[in-house]
């Protein structure tokens, strides 16, 4: 009898002329894990949704067969009619995907959406239906799954999004579980604590699972095998010690390079490009040292307070926060979502109101200075976003997204001049004077954040404060973003604040490091003190929970 699962030959996906997905063969076995990795673009998220049947209008499977061994038959998912893989999706085969929040109905609360499957595809009472979701709350070690049940999605928190979308997938005791990068958007240990869980489950359930990533690490931590994407073709294939260990091609070499380690600092970050192209890998660039910074402080934060909702239920979301922020340096802000650090940035640029405390700018209180001085004050204190895509107006295009903090701060005059202006910003961040005449939604996402930094480049700012500005990228744009970031600061005497929860790249980028837990500063020091000799028990745990 077979021991395989899922039977993927040659599989090709196109769009029009375009070929997407290359002539694709993987097999997942029985109660083994099959992680496919590969950057943003290199086709293994359609990949995945081919199995499922999700492929976006305008998509289509030209050739290859995906033979999916149920207990009873063998069914060709590639050519089977809708209402069959209909069947078998949420059935025998669940996914769990990247984003919980925007994959939860938000008018629906939490037990009702989990309950859906089993109510679809068995047989079941309401009653015996939740029943089992709250057992299956339980097993997926959500806190009070009585009140999960009853709350909105909007009422948790992402890792306990996720773990409601695991109960869902689990639901009806499939097979086979797809997993679309369940963790990219998860602090380091909340990701820790839901690849041990889907550890656990798997051995639990006998589960055979595909997990999608663009993170080798991450794949790393919980796959029997890894194949490796690159341009909608397989470069690489074998079992996790073979990949990770013995890596035979340049491109997957290279996913290794990227991710900045927590034991060396090279000047530069090498980039995917770099492998390719044979340029020296990362540890032949020299050391990248901690920098003097100038003793002249910039900012000053005193016992700053920020306080959300009324009287009488007011949430802390900062608490007593003081430092210093030096002329020169890169200060990094860690800590778990929801700890405070995107608050304490945001009020530092005065875009929430402090309940107590101070914030001064070269000795001017920004929390007392008017709307006029504010703004003026402004152009010399910038931030990059997260998303970009978000932050950028969908309906105005490169040109008039950079030229406009040009116009409003009175920058430059005369439209030949803005233009030349924003070509020179383009240049900057490494985009062609062709990116201006287009729209945000035709750029990839790292192209987007390099929009993002150049917009908040063309006010000639002093100070940038970087808000997961990395965060959501794949490891070779993130390196490239990275470099990006130190040229610019280097070239124009740039001083950072770097807020991320991805601790590799804050120790890579900082020279100094603020530990944020609960709206508290807890712990400082320098990058190396910091990670090398950690004082306090939650920041070992953010360290502990790094993969490796």
């Amino acid at each position: 009898m077979s021991n395989i699962l899922l039977d993927i030959k040659n599989l090709s996906i196109a769009s029009g002329k375009q070929v997407l997905v290359d002539n694709v063969s993987l097999q997942i076995s029985k109660n083994k894990v099959l992680g496919l990795v590969g950057e943003s673009g290199s086709g293994k998220t359609l990949t995945a949704l081919s199995v499922t049947g999700l492929l976006q209008h305008g998509l289509r499977i030209t050739s290859g067969t995906i033979l999916f061994h149920a207990a009873d038959n063998i069914t060709d998912l590639a050519a089977a009619p809708a209402r069959i893989v209909n069947r078998i999706r949420g059935n025998k085969i669940s996914m769990i995907f990247q984003e919980p929040m925007t994959s939860l109905n938000p008018s629906m609360k939490c037990g009702a959406q989990a309950m859906e499957p089993l109510l679809i595809h068995r047989s079941i009472s309401k009653k015996d239906a939740k029943k089992k979701t709250l057992n299956l709350f339980n097993d997926v070690k959500l806190p009070d799954a009585d009140r999960i049940f009853n709350a909105w999605p909007h009422e948790l928190s992402g890792g306990q999004r996720q773990r409601v979308m695991i109960a869902m997938a689990l639901s009806t005791s499939p097979d086979l579980l797809i997993a679309d990068e369940p963790t990219t958007a998860l602090d380091v240990t909340v990701q820790k604590s839901i690849l041990e869980l889907l550890a656990e489950l798997q051995e639990k359930y006998k589960l055979s699972i595909l997990f999608v990533s663009h993170d080798l690490m991450v794949i790393n931590q919980v796959a029997d095998h890894i194949a490796v994407m690159h341009r909608g073709k397989i470069v690489e294939h074998g079992t996790r010690d073979q990949v990770s260990q013995y890596p035979t091609s340049d491109y997957t070499r290279g996913l290794m390079a990227c991710k900045p380690g927590l034991n060396d600092r090279p000047y530069r970050l090498t980039t995917i490009s770099d492998f390719l192209s044979g340029s020296p890998p990362a540890g032949e660039y020299p050391e990248r040292k901690e920098k003097k910074v100038a003793e002249e402080a910039i900012l000053t934060v005193k016992e700053l307070d920020v306080t959300f909702g009324k009287k009488n239920k007011k949430s802390h979301a900062v608490r007593s926060v003081s430092f210093d922020l030096f002329r020169g340096e890169t200060l990094g802000l860690v800590g778990e979502s929801g700890c405070g650090k995107t608050t304490l940035g945001r009020a530092i640029l005065q875009l929430v109101e402090a309940e107590n405390g101070s914030i001064v700018y070269k000795g001017i209180p920004l929390d007392q200075i008017g709307p006029s001085k504010l703004r003026k004050i402004r152009r010399n204190i910038q931030i990059v976003f997260q998303d970009p895509y978000s932050t950028l107006n969908p309906g105005m295009t490169v040109r008039s997204i950079l030229s406009e903090p040009l116009i409003i701060h009175n920058l430059v005059q005369g439209r030949r001049n803005i233009y030349r202006k924003v070509e020179s910003l383009l240049e900057q961040v490494g985009l062609s004077r062709e990116a201006m005449d287009y729209y945000p939604h035709q750029f990839s996402g790292g192209q987007r954040q390099r929009i993002g930094i150049a917009r908040a480049l063309a006010c000639q700012p002093e100070f940038i404060i970087l808000d997961e500005s990395v965060s959501a990228l794949d490891v070779s744009i993130q390196a490239q973003i990275l470099n990006l970031l130190n040229d610019l600061k280097d070239t124009y005497d740039l001083t950072y604040i770097f807020i991320s929860h991805d601790l590799t790249v804050v120790k890579y980028m900082s020279d100094r490091v603020l530990v944020m837990n609960e709206g508290r500063i807890i712990e400082w020091g320098t990058s190396d003190q910091i990670y090398r000799y950690p004082k306090e028990p939650f920041t070992r745990k953010l360290i502990n929970s790094i993969p490796s």
